[in-house]
């Protein structure tokens, strides 16, 4: 009954709002935009003093963040993205393939027994001017990294953004306040479970913005995360990005900060930095130590050279842990890798 009231509160504000705004265009009225777009990325990987191969085991020597850790030449993914926009309703069709999409998705195992490939999938309503409303499933709006590489600096990722979650199915409303303040209220299936809904639980979500500053909130489950993702333009070649957050769930959580200072040299080229320090909280196993309350420092130099739609990317990497997390060439344990990449990245 909570959560049927929430959501007839939640609809009868949006429609009081919407009653006080000119009365809507009919869809033969709507100016209608289809749009096709999307990427595909390959790269190649080596770790310095490590194995570069496959284990025994079936375990690969790499960072313990999400994509971009296989050996060799190696393959992210292709995304397509479908996308329909009216005046007031639209659609977004996001489909992915490959490794990098697999892992994004977890292979949607819940229901589709060979996997999927819907990376997001939701329809849109813009109420009014100041308000829209979004319903199926789509990227989470925690952290500072997403699961596109089109959209991030750094090709590899952070364990903030490999910790927290990827995407959510539900119902969101955001509302433009004003010139400088946002609001995300959001009700939604507990956190992976993009399919549908198996627990009869639910996850809710808010975002509370201010001129490019977002302030994020999740609960779920007895689980609650609070997330700060931002930056700055200190120069008009150099910009600071910030991530900071922290999760806990009883017996186990995590928190961290990340830094992205980048510096533009050119139009073409960009230098950048991301420094990370991450903390689980018991033996949450992210860092894949399997000792409590384990800690690394990763940090990430990466170049961005762009030809036309094509980014090259060459990247070095410094994963150092409090505890034997990786091995070197004659598997013994150590506390740090080093590994180097080059990614290219196509968008159209």
């Amino acid at each position: 009954m909570k959560k049927l009231f929430f959501l007839s509160l939640l609809l009868t504000a949006i429609c009081n709002v919407n009653a006080q705004e000119e009365a809507p265009k009919s869809d033969s009225e709507d100016k209608k935009k289809f749009s096709l777009s999307g990427s595909i990325d390959a790269y190649y990987r080596v770790n310095f003093g490590a194995p570069n191969k496959e284990l025994e085991d079936g375990s690969i020597v790499a960072p313990g963040s999400s994509f971009a850790n296989l050996p060799g030449f190696a393959l992210g993914m292709a995304n397509v993205v479908a996308a329909y926009e009216g005046e007031k309703v639209g659609f977004v069709a996001d489909l992915v393939f490959g490794p990098r999409g697999t892992d994004a998705i977890f292979a949607s195992p819940m229901y589709s027994a060979t996997g999927n490939i819907v990376n997001q999938l939701y329809a849109y309503w813009n109420v009014s001017d100041n308000v829209t409303l979004t319903f199926g499933n789509f990227n989470t709006f925690l952290g500072y990294e997403v699961i596109s590489p089109v959209a991030n600096f750094n090709y590899s990722t952070s364990y903030l953004f490999s910790y927290g979650p990827f995407s959510h199915t539900g119902l969101k409303a955001d509302f433009s306040l004003t010139d400088d303040f946002s609001l995300m209220l959001a009700v939604m299936n507990p956190t992976d479970l993009t399919e549908f809904n198996p627990t009869d639980k639910y996850a809710f979500g808010a975002q509370l913005g201010f001129k490019g500053q977002f302030l994020n909130f999740l609960t779920d489950d007895g689980a609650f995360e609070i997330d700060y993702t931002g930056g700055f333009d200190i120069t008009s070649s150099v910009f600071l990005g910030i991530n900071a957050a922290y999760y806990n769930n009883d017996d186990f959580g995590f928190a961290g900060v990340a830094l992205y200072p980048q510096f533009a040299t050119s139009d073409n080229f960009t230098i950048g930095f991301r420094g990370e320090y991450f903390l689980e909280d018991g033996d949450f196993g992210a860092i894949g130590t399997g000792v409590e309350d384990s800690s690394v420092f990763a940090a990430t130099l990466t170049g961005s050279y762009t030809i036309n739609s094509l980014i090259i990317k060459p990247e070095l990497r410094l994963d150092s842990a409090s505890d034997d997390a990786f091995m070197d060439k004659d598997l013994d344990a150590k506390k740090s890798l080093s590994s180097f990449l080059l990614a290219a990245i196509y968008s159209f």
